[in-house]
């Protein structure tokens, strides 16, 4: 504690909506890699990829932001975690290098070499969505810790579990690119991600409630978490506006809106991000490393949160400035490059 603030409840917050800003913004990009494979025309797929064109590098801020905020916060989670899962992050990272890369190279690539790039792209988007998905499904499952270190093996994190909250993620991420190409495209284009969308809604759901089963019966200390009081105030409403959220959804694919489907699935992942943190709270490392226990020294927490003041306002506003540029519809013929 310094001067009245709760500094590792603080870093908490910032890095949980620093991952937050990430799975939304980098997330419908990635969805729209995992989409590609519906869509063999070439003008679908360069107006899919336009719609992101201006601002798909900039989404991925929010992810070094996160990595960075838990090596400055949380010194001993940064390296539990990331001896546990070493290997499927850098599988993700080589995900979104090979998506990076593919993206730039696919727009000044001669006709002949692009649908090679299409594969790097789909390929990226799919293993970096993946394994963030076995990832999370990993972390869940816990991690072994003894005195301070990761104490299991470089294989633990594969489980039946974790290989299907990676697919799970990935269903997540396509509904989030048809959405968003719903609210920036037109035409004959735009109604076949309405169409997409609804199946993909139906899917996400029976993920949803899948996890929703598995996830408890496979681990106690959720279970208790879940259904004890007061914790049971806080999750009771989530399946409601759940099945609210889907229902509204599905209306509003079949209709005429545009922004609302993407509103829409957004407060979905919303309502799957708030179960997650009732899930775990309060460890940073389940099931047994709190918050405070792997926090670094209040004067850490205090000096790195005020670069944190000053860079959380900058990076908003470019954002926002990005994206208030690049708003509205995107039709065959734009592009950026």
């Amino acid at each position: 504690m310094m001067d009245g603030l709760d500094l590792p409840l603080v870093w908490a917050g910032i890095i949980l909506f620093g991952v937050m800003m990430y799975v939304v913004m980098d997330g419908f990009d990635l969805g729209i890699g995992i989409l590609f494979p519906f869509f063999d025309e070439k003008e679908d797929r360069d107006v899919m990829m336009n719609t992101v064109a201006p601002v798909w590098d900039g989404n991925e801020t929010w992810l070094v932001l996160g990595g960075a905020g838990l090596l400055a916060a949380f010194p001993l989670a940064y390296g539990v975690i990331l001896s546990a899962f070493y290997l499927p992050l850098m599988l993700m990272l080589i995900g979104l290098v090979f998506r990076g890369v593919a993206f730039e190279f696919r727009m000044k690539a001669r006709a002949g070499k692009r649908r090679m790039w299409d594969q790097a792209f789909i390929g990226g988007s799919v293993a970096a969505t993946f394994f963030q998905g076995v990832t999370l499904g990993a972390f869940l499952d816990g991690v072994p810790v003894v005195e301070g270190e990761f104490a299991g093996g470089p294989l633990d994190w594969v489980s039946p579990f974790a290989l299907f909250t990676g697919v799970a993620l990935m269903v997540a991420y396509a509904l989030l690119g048809a959405t968003w190409l719903v609210m920036k495209t037109e035409g004959p284009l735009q109604q076949r991600m309405r169409q997409l969308g609804q199946w993909l809604t139906w899917a996400l759901l029976a993920v949803i409630v899948a996890i929703s089963i598995w996830t408890p019966l496979a681990h106690d200390a959720i279970a208790q978490r879940w259904f004890q009081w007061p914790q049971l105030l806080w999750f009771s409403p989530v399946p409601v506006l759940v099945a609210l959220c889907t229902w509204a959804l599905l209306h509003s694919l079949r209709g005429e809106g545009h922004a609302r489907p993407f509103l829409l699935t957004l407060a979905l992942l919303f309502l799957g991000y708030s179960g997650l943190a009732i899930s775990l709270w309060p460890h940073v490392v389940p099931p047994d490393i709190t918050l405070w226990q792997a926090a670094g020294p209040d004067e850490s927490l205090g000096f790195a949160l005020v670069g944190a003041v000053v860079i959380l306002p900058l990076v908003l506003a470019y954002t926002g400035f990005a994206y208030w540029v690049f708003r509205g519809k995107v039709r065959a013929g734009d592009g950026y490059h």
